[in-house]
C-alpha cells in the first residue's frame, strides 16, 4: 500500500527572501487525488496586495542581479541542480503525492526538470550576441542580449515542477527577477524548487513565490506595470486573455494552450511497436499532458488488428494510487477534471463506438480518489466533439480513414498544433508529413509526448502564441537584442548611410 510523504503541509509565500504567512481570509485545501481522505496541504488564497509586494521585491533587486556576471548567475543554477539530484526521490513522491500521476512519471519528470535546470546553467557562459561587418569603414558592430527585468511565470497543475523550472531558470539565467504563481491545485512542487534555488544562494528578491487564485494573484501579475513580460502555460481560454491584455499594454508575452495531438499509423507501421507507443502516449499521466494522445488516425486496411492489440495491451495498463509499486496510471487531479473527463465519454458515447473503459472506478481501493478507467472509443468521425475538443484525460479516439492523404488531413482538422507522430516505414509519406503537419513538435515512430532539455518545445495554432520554450531558444522571449555600433574613426564622418 502507498505511504504518505509527509503531514499536511500549511503552504507560506516567498518574498523578498522570506518565508512569510499569507494575510490571505480564504484556505484551500489540497487533497491526495487518489485518497481524499488525506489532506496534503493548506493553500492560501492570497490577496493582490501580497503580490504587488512579491512583484516589488522583485523590482528592487533586478539592478543588482542583473549585474552579476551571468556566469555567476549559472553557478547558482548548477549548485540547485546538485540539490535536486540530492532530493530526486523524495521530489517524486510529493509530486505524485499532490498531482496523482504514478511515481515512475513523477521521477522522469524530475529527471527532465534537472536536465532543464543543467541546460539552462550551462546556457549562462552562452550569452551571446553577434558581430556583423559594417557597412563603413573603422566601425566595429554587434549584438548583445540584455534582461528585460521583472518576469510573471503562471504555471499549470499537470507538470507541477517541470514548467516551473522551464520557465525560471532562463529568467535567471538571463539577468531577470522572477514571480511565480503556481496553480492552486499543486503548491507543493513550486515550494520545494524554490527552497532550492534559495538553498543554492539565490539572493533575496530574485525569486518571489505567491499562491493563489488566477483571479485576485494572477490577474495583479498580469496587470502589473511593474511586470514587464509573462510566460503562462494552461487553458486557451486564459491564455488568450492574457495575450490580449500584453498587446494592450506592449508587455512581452507567450503563451503555451491546448493540444489534441495525433497519432498517424499508415499500413506499413509496425504495429507493436505502435501500440505501446499509443497506449503510453494515451494514457500515462492519466492523459493530462498537453502532449498527450488524444487521436489515432489509421489506414482502414490495418485498423482491425491495431484495434484489438491496442485493446488487450490497455486492459494490462494497471491503475491506481501513483505511489503504489506497479502501477501505470493514477487518478484525475480533482474532482472537477474527473467530472470533465466523464462528461466527454458520455458525448463519446453517442459518437463512437466504445470499446473499453468508459466508466469511474469506485470499487475498492479506487472508492476514494478520482479514478476514470482508460477508455477507448472507435469509429470516430474526423470532426466529432471527442476528435476535437481538448479532454485532457485517460480518453482515446481512433480515426479510420483511407489512405495518407486522408490522415495528414484528418491530423491537421483540429484548432491546435502542439506535437503529432508517425508510424511508417516509408521514407517518402514520412518526410511528406513531416513538411505538411501542422504541429510545431512531431515524432518519427515513437511516442507523441516526450522532449530534451536542449530542444524547443511548443506548437502552433491555437496551441501557442510568442517564443518557443527550452533550449539556447528560450533565452529569446528572456531578453532583449541591442545592436552596437562603435565608431573608431576619432572623427565626423562626412556623410551617412542613413
Amino acid at each position: 500500500m502507498a505511504t504518505a510523504v509527509s503531514s499536511t503541509q500549511a503552504c507560506r509565500n516567498f518574498i523578498g527572501g522570506k518565508w512569510v504567512e499569507s494575510k490571505a481570509a480564504k484556505i484551500a485545501e489540497r487533497r491526495n487525488p487518489a485518497n481524499t481522505d488525506e489532506v496534503v496541504a493548506r493553500v492560501p488564497l492570497s490577496s493582490r496586495e501580497e503580490m504587488r509586494e512579491a512583484i516589488a521585491a522583485a523590482k528592487a533587486a533586478f539592478p543588482a542581479w542583473r549585474d552579476t556576471p551571468a556566469p555567476n548567475r549559472g553557478k547558482i543554477l548548477f549548485k540547485a541542480v546538485r540539490i535536486m539530484e540530492e532530493q530526486k526521490e523524495e521530489l517524486a513522491r510529493m509530486l505524485t503525492l499532490e498531482e496523482g500521476k504514478a511515481v515512475k512519471d513523477s521521477l522522469g519528470e524530475v529527471q527532465r526538470s534537472i536536465n532543464i535546470l543543467e541546460f539552462m546553467a550551462g546556457e549562462a557562459r552562452r550569452l551571446n550576441g553577434e558581430s556583423y561587418p559594417s557597412e563603413l569603414p573603422k566601425n566595429f558592430s554587434y549584438t548583445v542580449r540584455t534582461p528585460i527585468g521583472v518576469i510573471g511565470a503562471i504555471t499549470p497543475w499537470n507538470f507541477p515542477l517541470c514548467i516551473p523550472v522551464w520557465k525560471v531558470a532562463p529568467a535567471l539565467v538571463a539577468g531577470n527577477t522572477c514571480v511565480l504563481k503556481p496553480a492552486e491545485l499543486t503548491p507543493l512542487c513550486a515550494i520545494r524548487m524554490t527552497e532550492i534555488f534559495e538553498m543554492a544562494g539565490l539572493p533575496a528578491g530574485v525569486l518571489n513565490l505567491v499562491l493563489g487564485a488566477g483571479e485576485q494573484v494572477g490577474d495583479e501579475l498580469v496587470q502589473n506595470p511593474d511586470v514587464r513580460a509573462i510566460s503562462f502555460t494552461g487553458s486557451t481560454e486564459i491564455g488568450c486573455q492574457i495575450y490580449a491584455t500584453g498587446a494592450r499594454r506592449m508587455q512581452k508575452v507567450q503563451c503555451e494552450m491546448g493540444g489534441k495531438n495525433p497519432v498517424v499509423i499508415l499500413a506499413d507501421a509496425d504495429l507493436p511497436l505502435a501500440v505501446e507507443s499509443v497506449v503510453s502516449g494515451a494514457f500515462a499521466s492519466t492523459g493530462q499532458r498537453c502532449t498527450a494522445t488524444s487521436r489515432v488516425v489509421i489506414e482502414e486496411s490495418v485498423a482491425h488488428k491495431f484495434v484489438a492489440m491496442l485493446t488487450e495491451r490497455t486492459k494490462k495498463f494497471n491503475v491506481g494510487n501513483g505511489l503504489d509499486p506497479g502501477i501505470d496510471m493514477g487518478p484525475s487531479v480533482d474532482e472537477k477534471q474527473m467530472n470533465t473527463v466523464l462528461k466527454y465519454i458520455e458525448i463519446g458515447k453517442q459518437e463512437g463506438k466504445l470499446l473499453l473503459g468508459g466508466q469511474r472506478l469506485t470499487d475498492g481501493a479506487y472508492a476514494k480518489g478520482y479514478f476514470v478507467a482508460p477508455t477507448i472509443f472507435d469509429h470516430v468521425a474526423t470532426h466529432s466533439r471527442i476528435a476535437q475538443e481538448e479532454i485532457f484525460g485517460p480518453v482515446l479516439s481512433v480515426i479510420r480513414v483511407k489512405n495518407f492523404d486522408e490522415a495528414l488531413e484528418a491530423a491537421n482538422s483540429v484548432r491546435y498544433g502542439l506535437a503529432s507522430a508517425i508510424y511508417s516505414s516509408d521514407a517518402s509519406k514520412i518526410f511528406e508529413f513531416i513538411d505538411r503537419i501542422e504541429t510545431g513538435i512531431t515524432h518519427v515512430n515513437s511516442p507523441t509526448v516526450g522532449g530534451e532539455a536542449h530542444l524547443p518545445f511548443g506548437g502552433i495554432k491555437d496551441t501557442g502564441v510568442g517564443h518557443r520554450e527550452v533550449g539556447h531558444v528560450a533565452l529569446d522571449f528572456y531578453t532583449e537584442l541591442k545592436t552596437v555600433y562603435i565608431d573608431y574613426t576619432g572623427r565626423k564622418r562626412e556623410s551617412s548611410i542613413y
